[in-house]
């Protein structure tokens, strides 16, 4: 007599929620929600046991728990479309692990963290220690610099000691300003706890967010979209132990809506923001500038390039110009030199992405990766050249796929940064939704750019 299916190895059964015929719509996406929430708790459990920053393994105890509850979720919904029922409430909304996520694997840890902080050892070389990541540290500082002398950056050559990383602001002017509320009125532990500057990169990136969707006009955004942007570990890990990459793709995201919604000088203006802070995504500006070209269809709007490309040089120039004039030395030291490993002290950017193990290889390695770089960059302005961005949703899934060829072959690199290309893609979804719904009903049945 054949085993029944209730009878049936726990494996068995498991598997066959993934590989069982879909016998309705619903079983399709409850699926990916649920091998994204086992994915997802694969990266939390090891980081939360494994890592060697006190941080990730705080984020990572929480976000055990969150991922383990959002596919606990996803398994009962999947489970109850193939046996024909539907939970009623919101404990029948996919958005319930999505909740999860940001209340137990965002909020409640970078609280925590942030009043761990005020032990005070965050500048100890000691990362099993560290309650914030050294960006966080050094953005303040930074703010701090700006306040006292005119600049964010120190000349490393004078410090009467040799140099070390963290003597390194390597962003762009703009950055000092989330570090500015703790420089204006921390010294208390409580001042301290409100202006650590993970809250403010976390207020910018949720002002991004709604500006955004305010532009587009509150579109339904799909759940795989908040799950890409905001759900996903990179996401999660970057707001609560970090944040400034939060916030620098807010902005862009902000930007492209403001192209996309043809206010092409606000545009540019928040654009030069996202330049002035991280040159990573300073790419983002060819694609937004063929977008603000070709938006309108067959005939290329040459005064809206103008007005775009005049409010991006003008504002990026007022942001650099006074602090290069105080000490044009350190200014190239910080921002050029230290990225591209030319400094006083290397960056010690080396995640093991393919841009790096090939430039490991010796000086041909090096060569080659350059060379991928090249090619890459060649390769993307043949895409905007062939098939340029009519809407929004086609700028940003260029951007994303831009940015994350530079992150994967650029030789000095952090895996953290791969955090645009995802943002941008759960955007690009966003965008679509938003597109479609606004499109004429002729238009809506076409697919959009891409």
């Amino acid at each position: 007599m054949g085993t029944e299916v209730g009878q049936a190895p726990a494996w068995r059964r498991t598997a066959r929620l993934f590989t069982a015929p879909s016998r309705t719509e619903e079983v399709a996406p409850l699926r990916w929600d649920l091998g994204f929430s086992l994915a997802c708790l694969a990266f939390a459990l090891p980081t939360a046991l494994l890592s060697e920053f006190y941080g990730y393994r705080v984020w990572g105890n929480f976000a055990t728990v969150a991922y383990g509850l959002a596919a606990a979720h996803s398994g009962y919904l999947l489970l109850s479309a193939r046996k024909g029922r539907t939970p009623r409430g919101a404990i029948g909304s996919r958005w319930c692990g999505i909740a999860a996520v940001a209340l137990l694997a965002m909020i409640l840890p970078l609280a925590l963290l942030v009043i761990r902080r005020l032990t005070g050892v965050d500048w100890l070389i000691t990362p099993f220690s560290w309650a914030a990541q050294p960006e966080v540290w050094v953005i303040e500082r930074s703010a701090d610099l700006l306040l006292h002398h005119g600049t964010p950056y120190v000349d490393v050559t004078a410090l009467g000691r040799p140099p070390v990383v963290n003597d390194y602001t390597p962003y762009g002017p703009v950055m000092a300003v989330f570090g500015l509320p703790r420089a204006l009125f921390g010294g208390t532990p409580l001042t301290d706890a409100l202006t650590d500057a993970r809250w403010m990169f976390a207020l910018a990136a949720c002002a991004c967010v709604l500006g955004t969707l305010k532009l587009l006009k509150w579109p339904r955004v799909p759940v795989g979209a908040a799950q890409l942007a905001l759900a996903c570990p990179l996401t999660a890990l970057t707001w609560a132990v970090a944040g400034p990459d939060l916030a620098i793709v807010g902005l862009l995201v902000l930007s492209c809506a403001l192209a996309a919604t043809a206010r092409v000088a606000w545009s540019g203006l928040v654009l030069a923001l996202v330049v002035s802070a991280k040159l990573i995504v300073a790419p983002a500006a060819a694609v937004l500038a063929v977008l603000v070209l070709v938006r309108r269809g067959a005939r290329l709007d040459w005064a809206a390039l103008a007005r775009f490309a005049a409010a991006l040089v003008a504002t990026t120039a007022a942001l650099h110009l006074p602090v290069y004039l105080v000490d044009p030395a350190a200014f190239v030291e910080h921002v050029f030199r230290f990225p591209l490993g030319m400094g006083v002290v290397r960056s010690p950017a080396a995640s093991p992405l393919p841009g790096h193990l090939i430039a490991e290889l010796g000086p041909f390695g090096q060569v080659a990766a350059f060379v991928l770089v090249g090619a890459a960059a060649v390769a993307m302005v043949v895409w905007l050249v062939r098939r340029p961005p009519a809407n929004g949703s086609g700028a940003l899934l260029r951007t994303a796929v831009g940015l994350g060829a530079l992150i994967l072959l650029t030789p000095a690199t952090r895996y953290g940064y791969l955090v645009y290309p995802l943002v941008l893609l759960g955007a690009h979804l966003a965008f679509r939704v938003a597109e479609v719904s606004t499109a004429p009903p002729a238009q809506q049945s076409s697919t959009t750019s891409s």
